[in-house]
C-alpha cells in the first residue's frame, strides 16, 4: 500500500461505528443502536509496504445515533437525542473525551492483518486485538474491522432503565470500513 504514512478520517469516506444490543426482560422495547463517531483519526506507519504501527484517536463527544433498530416505536429524531445523552452520560465523555487505539505488533494474516495493542476507553487501558480484512478492488483497497468491546472490563457500567428491565448488553461492536486507493 505503499506511503511511509497513511492518515485516514472520517472526511476520507472512512466510517467508525458502534453498535450496541439490548437485553433484559423488556428488551423488546429498546432499540438496537447504530452509533457514528464523526470526528476520529488514525495514522498508519509503513515500512515498504507492510504497516508498521496504527493510532487511532477517537473524540467521545462526537458520536451521533443514526440508527435504531428493533424497539416498540420507530427512533426519531428527539429519541435519537436522548439515546445519544444517555451515551455521552454513560461514557462520563467531560471526564474521559477520547478513546484510542496503539497497535505496534502488526502480523499479516490470510485475509489482511491483525493489529495487537492497547486500547483506551473511559481511562482504562488494556490490550487488545483487531483483524482488518484487506480486499483488493482493482483501482483501490477496501479495509474493514470488526471487534467486540465489554463496557465492563473498561470500567463502564452499561446503560439501563426500568431498574434493568432494559439494558444495554455489555458487549459492543466497533465496526470500522476505509478505502485507500492504490499508489501509481
Amino acid at each position: 500500500m505503499g506511503d511511509a504514512q497513511w492518515t485516514v478520517g472520517p472526511s476520507d469516506d472512512a466510517v467508525l461505528e458502534i453498535q450496541t444490543g439490548v437485553t433484559g426482560k423488556a428488551a423488546k422495547m429498546g432499540h438496537r443502536l447504530t452509533i457514528a463517531v464523526t470526528r476520529w483519526q488514525a495514522t498508519v506507519e509503513w515500512a515498504g509496504d507492510d504497516p508498521t504501527s496504527l493510532e487511532l484517536s477517537a473524540e467521545v463527544d462526537s458520536i451521533d445515533v443514526v440508527d435504531g433498530q428493533g424497539g416498540i416505536t420507530p427512533l426519531l429524531g428527539p429519541e435519537k437525542v436522548v439515546a445519544r445523552l444517555n451515551a455521552l452520560k454513560t461514557f462520563e465523555s467531560k471526564h474521559f473525551p477520547r478513546i484510542a487505539f496503539r497497535a505496534s505488533d502488526i502480523v499479516a494474516t490470510d485475509a489482511g492483518y491483525r493489529l495487537d495493542g492497547s486500547l483506551e476507553i473511559h481511562g482504562v487501558s488494556r490490550d487488545h486485538s483487531v483483524d482488518v480484512r484487506v480486499e483488493d478492488q482493482d483501482h483501490l483497497w477496501r479495509l474493514s474491522a470488526e471487534s467486540e468491546v465489554r463496557q465492563s472490563d473498561f470500567g463502564i457500567k452499561p446503560y439501563s432503565q426500568m431498574l434493568g428491565a432494559m439494558k444495554v448488553v455489555d458487549e459492543v461492536t466497533v465496526a470500522f470500513s476505509a478505502t485507500r486507493p492504490k499508489s501509481s
